[in-house]
């Protein structure tokens, strides 16, 4: 990393220095990590100010000192070991070393580092760049416990799909110990067909970073297979390279469980039930379904919807599904499907949202009701209004006659009575003249 800006030790002008030198010095001395060059015995021959401030020693107490006063003898054996590696391939990396600062305290860090090298070319001693790990360990740390104490199993897994580490919820699931999972292979709980989908899903995880609702059945320690669902995120190095993955798994059992009792409800619920996916193909269907259309199994199911209704509704079930999605529901939308035989069947569709597990709407749940008996009813009444209008018709007709005859009767009997009054006022008048006729005779 740093061979190209450190000088080789020929490289000196009348000076002293030359000006390759003195441009690594400059980037050396300001470089934000800890950097120091140590020759190939692990002596130090020069260090930044990071290394001083990292570690709170002057600078007398750490020039010209061999490395092994600041390490462990078994990390002083790693680190000539290392330098070897850098012999012999002109670089480490992320080695691990834990240096004992002025106060004692021991301070993780990982190094990285390239070969010095003088003007023939020849590995001279090594330029090595410390990285302090301590807010990293805070972050793993942070994480193992999140991990740890996550109420859902938890496991890390490398890309071969060796499991690294567990929490207790995944030894509670699958009822082994931790030496009986742990270092094992995923294999060993799943079935070969899983296991290849399983290193299929890390390949996705290398690329996207995720995968989601991958289904695994592991076999617990009794022997009982395990519904679940896995959502894995990728687990990556400090130079954020993919090294394996967090898989979470989550019990599927008081899942399925509802479902075949859903699924249990649907079928054998009286009114005709299917479900669909958000473009209208019916996914399932219930025994009413094919009771009312007449069709069988596999001329229905991943059928479009759009088969048995005309294109108008098929375009109406579709903006109804868009309902569906924004408000979880439609209700009372009209559907005419033609049945096997040809009839023209009026229906209502009420539908509700089908949901993954993450809550999101993938389809709909969709009721039909037959309403040939209500429209039966509706025609029946409509039949029924239309005889009492033409009976209330003839009924007015009828009054009208009789209250015409009434009224002719009464208009008689009203001059008859007229009649009889001057019937009378004649026989009286004729009796006055009877009478006058008498006395004058």
């Amino acid at each position: 990393m740093l061979d190209n800006i450190v000088p080789t030790v020929a490289n000196r002008d009348h000076g002293g220095k030359s000006h390759g030198s003195l441009d690594a010095d400059i980037i050396i001395k300001n470089a934000p990590d800890p950097i120091f060059i140590s020759d190939l015995e692990g002596k130090i021959l020069s260090a930044n100010d990071a290394v001083y401030e990292l570690l709170g020693f002057r600078t007398d107490e750490v020039l010209e000192q061999s490395l092994s006063r600041f390490i462990s003898a078994e990390e002083t054996r790693e680190f000539t070991a290392a330098l070897r590696e850098v012999i012999e391939r002109g670089v480490i990396r992320n080695t691990l070393l834990n240096p004992r600062s002025a106060s004692n305290e021991v301070i993780p860090t990982t190094l990285n580092a390239s070969a010095l090298r003088d003007s023939d070319g020849k590995v001279i001693g090594a330029i090595g760049i410390l990285r302090d790990m301590r807010e990293l360990d805070k972050a793993r740390a942070y994480a193992d416990s999140l991990i740890k104490y996550a109420p859902d199993p938890v496991f890390v897994s490398d890309l071969e799909g060796k499991i690294l580490s567990a929490n207790d919820a995944v030894y509670e699931l699958l009822g082994f110990r931790n030496d009986e999972v742990l270092e094992q292979s995923l294999s060993r709980f799943i079935s070969a067909e899983e296991t290849r989908e399983f290193l299929a899903a890390l390949t996705e995880v290398i690329e996207r970073g995720v995968i989601r609702n991958t289904l695994l059945n592991p076999r617990s320690a009794s022997g009982e297979v395990i519904p679940t669902s896995l959502n894995a995120s990728a687990l990556r190095d400090e130079e954020g390279k993919v090294i394996g993955a967090i898989g979470m798994l989550r019990d599927m059992r008081e899942l399925d469980k509802a479902r075949a009792y859903s699924a249990s409800l649907i079928k054998n619920a009286p009114d005709p039930i299917f479900v669909s996916d958000l473009e209208g193909k019916i996914l399932s269907a219930n025994d009413a379904v094919y009771e009312l259309l007449g069709f069988r199994t596999d001329e229905v199911l991943e059928q479009s919807l759009s088969r048995f209704i005309s294109a108008e509704e098929t375009r109406e079930f579709l903006a109804a599904l868009n309902e569906v999605i924004d408000r979880g529901a439609t209700r009372n939308a009209r559907l005419n499907p033609r049945s096997a035989s040809g009839e023209v069947i009026p229906t209502t569709l009420n539908a509700s949202a089908l949901r993954d597990p993450d809550g999101k709407v993938i389809g709909a749940i969709g009721i039909l009701r037959d309403m040939r008996s209500y429209e039966k009813v509706v025609q029946d009444l409509q039949e029924s209004k239309s005889e009492l209008q033409e009976k209330i018709l003839d009924l007015e007709k009828f009054e009208e006659v009789v209250v015409g005859r009434e009224l002719k009767m009464i208009a008689l009997e009203k001059e008859i009575e007229n009649l009889k009054r001057e019937s009378e006022g004649l026989k009286r008048e004729l009796e006055k003249v009877g009478r006058g006729q008498s006395r004058w005779t």
